[in-house]
């Protein structure tokens, strides 16, 4: 029998959910409040290399295809330039793509629709969500649908059906009011983001504009909680004075407010939450779509495994364990954003002038702006899912630009520049990684999930990939279906190897 997954809310993330459980052999059933699809604006535009990554895994290469990367970063105060940042040229995913999600939701639908394992209802919204035994109940006014799992992923309007889980959503609703208006225009900084702070003569505290595919840009205002709105005349003010032309067409445009919230638990039995649903943060830094497309990849391999019987039950309950320490590690980056872009207290207020000043002068005091960390892959260091590695024990958090430790539960990393990325062949299965050939047909008879091998000689037969990532003769490197490393064992051996699957699925030792 196919196990049968519930997914609610076909924005990205429900989407990308839904894929993925039916690339995993699942039957997905895809719900909606919507009557059906509406192109609304650019949203959330900028999306991380490893979402590009998980959106390629299951045929939505498109996304980085069509997408736009900026090149440099410029920042102002008061209209002055006070910093640039131009970033390298890479091969493979790049770091980041500008797409609108009116685009992404487009190219995924058009995967859904090939994929004969989901069915999609529109104009279904749910009511009521209730598990008893091993199915999963939801209502909608259309009637019921029965299921083996359910997923949450109704974006911010989940406040109903978190109640009704019993999930309390504790946090922050920020008062001030923030300006978004997507713009045509030909402009000579086509491939150039730039942030504003305290632009003369605006009412918006800060202001950031967005290069986008084809001769468009996304531009955000901060704007100061005196002026809540901004009629039609103003806002063409507003444009003018952001892009320095007349020659514009604004192509949409909306107010909102931010928040910081953080659901106290993201999964129950057999019902998960992802994306807005689980978490909201301020959009600086671009971590909203970026961690709630990797909760969607987390969270179907575990249902897979569930389902397909190769992990233990707990396996569920692991997803909310990593992903909500995920959750809330990107609430915390956010929240002391937004302590520099919205200082509420004297100390907050004199920090921030004081290091915006400095900048004028002083190169080094621009590091010390905080306009958004971007979004990069959360690591797990606490997982119960990990081997312990006392050979590579897992560091902090690496600043801003670094490379985290190579330890179980970080992503796993690149080899040297030039050289393919490892992680498109390790999503999707178990795979264990070693330096030379060795004999590793046992390694296969270790689980029912799929499995591969993969030999760094023939990745690069100098060498030069497995000394840049520093894995030693003997050792061997286990990655989960989400390109994050399970363990690294010394000296591999089938019983050490076959224990660390075993963990890895969230069986008893």
């Amino acid at each position: 029998m196919t196990a049968t997954v519930i997914v609610i809310g076909a924005g990205p993330v429900g989407q990308t959910s839904a894929l993925l459980l039916a690339r995993w052999g699942l039957d997905v059933t895809l719900l909606d409040a919507a009557p059906g699809r509406t192109a609304t604006g650019s949203r959330s535009i900028c999306q991380q290399r490893d979402v590009l990554d998980i959106w390629s895994h299951i045929g939505a290469r498109a996304a980085t295809t069509e997408g736009l990367t900026w090149t440099t970063a410029k920042t102002y105060h008061r209209g002055r330039p006070i910093h640039s940042a131009t970033f390298p040229a890479t091969t493979g995913t790049p770091p980041f793509v500008n797409l609108s999600q009116s685009r992404t939701e487009t190219i995924l639908d058009g995967l859904i629709a090939a994929q004969p394992r989901i069915t999609v209802h529109w104009d279904h919204p749910v009511t009521d969500v209730a598990e008893t035994g091993h199915t999963v109940t939801v209502t909608t006014p259309h009637g019921t649908h029965h299921g083996d799992y359910a997923v949450l992923a109704t974006g911010a309007h989940g406040r109903t059906l978190r109640e009704r889980l019993g999930i309390d959503f504790p946090g922050t609703s920020y008062d001030d009011v923030f300006l978004i208006t997507d713009v045509a225009a030909d402009l000579d900084h086509p491939d150039e983001r730039h942030f504003h702070f305290d632009p003369p003569g605006s009412p918006a505290r800060q202001t950031l504009i967005h290069p986008c595919p084809g001769g468009t840009y996304r531009i955000d205002w901060q704007l100061d909680p005196r002026h809540r709105t901004v009629s039609p005349p103003d806002l063409r003010r507003l444009v003018r004075a952001a892009t320095g032309t007349d020659r514009f067409r604004i192509l949409w445009s909306t107010t909102y407010r931010f928040h910081s919230r953080v659901a106290t638990r993201m999964a129950t039995g057999r019902v998960l939450l992802a994306g807005d649903a689980a978490h909201l943060y301020a959009p600086f830094g671009a971590r909203g779509l970026n961690s709630g497309i990797p909760d969607a990849e987390n969270l179907a391999w575990k249902i897979a495994a569930h389902a397909h019987g190769w992990a233990h039950p707990d396996i569920l309950d692991s997803y909310h364990r990593e992903r909500h320490a995920a959750a809330r590690e990107n609430q915390e980056v956010v929240d002391t954003t937004m302590r520099f872009l919205t200082p509420h207290t004297d100390a907050q207020r004199h920090h921030r002038e004081q290091v915006l000043r400095a900048a004028h002068t002083d190169p080094d005091a621009a590091r010390h702006i905080d306009s958004g960390r971007f979004a990069e892959p959360y690591w797990y260091p606490e997982s119960p899912l990990h081997t312990a590695a006392p050979h590579r024990p897992p560091g902090d958090r690496p600043p801003k630009g670094g490379t985290a430790t190579t330890a179980p539960g970080a992503i796993l990393p690149d080899p040297p520049e030039g050289t393919p990325s490892l992680r498109p062949r390790v999503r999707g299965r178990f795979t264990l990684i070693t330096r030379d050939h060795a004999d590793t047909t046992w390694f296969h008879r270790t689980t029912d999930a799929p499995t591969a091998h993969i030999a760094l000689c023939d990745v690069d037969p100098t060498g030069h990939a497995a000394d840049h990532l520093g894995i030693r003769p003997g050792e061997a490197w286990l990655t989960r279906p989400d390109a994050h490393l399970a363990a690294t064992i010394d000296t591999a051996g089938p019983a050490d190897v076959a224990r660390a699957v075993r963990t890895a699925l969230a069986h008893p030792d």
